[in-house]
């Protein structure tokens, strides 16, 4: 597929991901005579590498021309940019998520390895069997195809600016769907490439976190601050563009939905766990029931599950008790 030019200098290069229901990556290629930026790059995939280097071919683009910009950590955004960088460029990032990439720095070492020990404790406390854990460690492609190590990256702070392609890119913090997720906003234009902070067609997945206490508030409150932008045109990270202002209030709607959806099950059904409340939660997927879900799928619906417990817990409204391994949801008033 060839890229397509949104606006001046500024190219959509879409780069499929094999298995994934996510389906593929917009990949965006800002064009500049003296460095040109490449916004995210899809999973270490031989594929992916396949399908942007031919956009990035028929561009005149050749590693060692362009930069690299990662919105946030996450393999299908960050896989393959170690992979094309070429010499004397660099790859910018958070600097919270370049921590979470160099939590391992050890030269053909998966990076992150210490969040994925995290995220596994994690999953056996939210009551996920554990033969499910281990299945996934195996095939899970934001393991498999994620950067390998040896990479450097250059951490950049909120509110820098990148003067690239007529363009002047200033980095906006909206953490949420990964703690450092950044998106970039020019103002002349009313331009922003909002990475999977705001998605059109489906909705970020908001998950927990090691070291963050509340990743949904956290989202919340991001988008609340990227909606007071004059947004005229927004550049999302999947699938197709939309109303930004609109799809905000929906997505803080269904967050809202969500919310109640979850105090519900925990005050109909006390002391169960994150992965028994995920269960019961109503998800758009093609499947019967909860237990005909996908095993990855499971994953995300339990870290989402866990992100709204832990907002309703944080305002007071359940507790969590831990019952040998896991931890149960009660009602605060419950005794």
């Amino acid at each position: 597929m060839q890229p397509e030019e949104i606006i001046n200098n500024i190219y959509c290069i879409p780069v499929p991901l094999p298995g994934n229901p996510l389906k593929e990556i917009n990949s965006y290629f800002i064009r500049d005579p003296e460095c040109s930026l490449l916004i995210d790059t899809g999973f270490r995939h031989s594929a992916c590498k396949e399908a942007l280097m031919a956009g990035l071919s028929m561009l005149g683009a050749k590693p060692g021309s362009f930069d690299i910009f990662l919105t946030h950590v996450h393999a299908d955004h960050s896989g393959l940019a170690a992979e094309i960088i070429g010499t004397e460029r660099k790859i910018y990032i958070s600097e919270i998520d370049c921590a979470l990439m160099d939590m391992l720095p050890i030269p053909g070492a998966h990076r992150g390895e210490d969040r994925w020990v995290w995220k596994k404790e994690r999953d056996i406390r939210s009551g996920m069997p554990v033969e499910m854990i281990d299945d996934m460690e195996k095939f899970n492609p934001a393991l498999k195809f994620a950067p390998l190590g040896g990479a450097q990256y250059t951490a950049v702070k909120d509110g820098a600016v990148f003067n690239v392609g007529g363009y002047a890119l200033k980095c906006i913090q909206t953490p949420g769907h990964s703690p450092g997720h950044i998106c970039l906003w020019d103002e002349a234009s009313g331009l922003i490439f909002t990475g999977d902070h705001v998605l059109f067609d489906i909705t970020p997945n908001i998950t927990a976190w090691p070291a963050v206490e509340d990743s949904l508030g956290d989202y919340l409150d991001s988008l609340q601050l990227v909606r007071k932008l004059p947004v005229k045109k927004a550049l999302p990270g999947h699938r197709n563009p939309g109303v930004f202002h609109e799809r905000i209030d929906q997505l803080i709607e269904h967050h809202d939905r969500r919310l109640a959806e979850v105090w519900d099950i925990v005050n109909k059904h006390p002391g169960l766990t994150a992965y028994d409340i995920a269960g019961k939660m109503q998800w758009k997927i093609r499947a019967a029931n909860w237990n005909e879900f996908p095993a990855s799928q499971k994953i995300f619906a339990v870290g989402e599950g866990l992100a709204h417990l832990n907002y309703l817990r944080l305002r007071g409204k359940i507790r969590r008790e831990i019952d040998g391994n896991v931890y149960r949801f009660y009602k605060e008033n419950d005794s």
